[in-house]
């Protein structure tokens, strides 16, 4: 047996956090058909003669904007994304929409997130106003090891 230890990626820490159904409101984040998603609309329906009072959740995708509905009862637990936000300098788009991001607090740069112009208005707008010789400021939503560019502004 070696005494080494072997590095990994990640520090082992979990994607989600279980949270009961009851607990969850309007604007919050919850996993839906196995999708990071938004709750847009959140109602209880009462206990039946035998039954558990249920929570209908109606979820938006937050990386494709697609929508998903789900019914669980309120006393069982559902997962929750653990969602974060970074904003990145945009220092160039390749020919093959691979962006190269520098932060800001550590100056680290990384190229490995993609901009899909042909499929989205926002990364097709980014695309020109960088060509335009503008310097840039790129939202990065990330959840579930799903990277995206939401969002970007222009630096003054």
């Amino acid at each position: 047996m070696s005494d080494e230890i072997e590095a990994a990626g990640d520090s082992g820490s979990s994607d989600t956090i279980p949270v009961q159904a009851g607990a969850l409101k309007k604007g919050a984040h919850v996993v839906i058909k196995g999708f990071p998603c938004k709750i847009v609309d959140y109602s209880t329906s009462k206990t039946g003669k035998h039954g558990h009072a249920k929570a209908n959740i109606t979820g938006i995708d937050i990386f494709t904007g697609k929508k998903y509905e789900d019914i669980s009862p309120t006393s069982h637990n559902m997962l929750q994304p653990i969602v974060s936000r970074r904003d990145f300098q945009l220092i160039d788009i390749d020919d093959e929409g691979f962006i190269t991001v520098m932060d800001d607090k550590t100056n680290e740069t990384r190229s490995d997130l993609r901009i899909e112009t042909d499929k989205e208005d926002v990364h097709k707008k980014l695309k020109e106003e960088f060509d335009e010789g503008k310097d840039l400021a790129v939202t990065v939503l990330s959840a579930m090891k799903i990277e995206k560019v939401v969002t970007y502004k222009t630096i003054t």
